[in-house]
């Protein structure tokens, strides 16, 4: 299971011909090229290895249309040593 949530918002991501960085700064390779179109005719980013995901949130940090969201899984455990922001302890 993962511990991360990740959500794309395709409607805001300027897709990968014209941006990439969130592809560029991921140290896991958990993001890739989606195969499909958006109504727009661009192929946004896509989570291609949601399991390599360490939540380091660099992807959300740099993509500067504000199109991805990271989150912690709730339902993985909490690992000792592990930041986790406020409110996002496991339930």
């Amino acid at each position: 299971m993962s511990k991360a949530i990740i959500y794309i918002d395709e409607t805001l991501c300027k897709g990968t011909e014209g941006c990439k960085l969130c592809l560029s700064f991921c140290p896991q390779d958990v993001l890739g090229v989606s195969e499909t179109l958006t109504a727009r005719a661009i192929h946004p980013a896509a989570v291609v290895n949601e399991e390599n995901c360490t939540v380091c949130r660099l992807c959300m940090l740099y993509c500067p249309d504000l199109a991805i969201i990271v989150k912690y899984n709730p339902l993985t455990p909490f690992t000792k040593g592990e930041d986790r922001e406020e409110g996002e302890e496991n339930v």
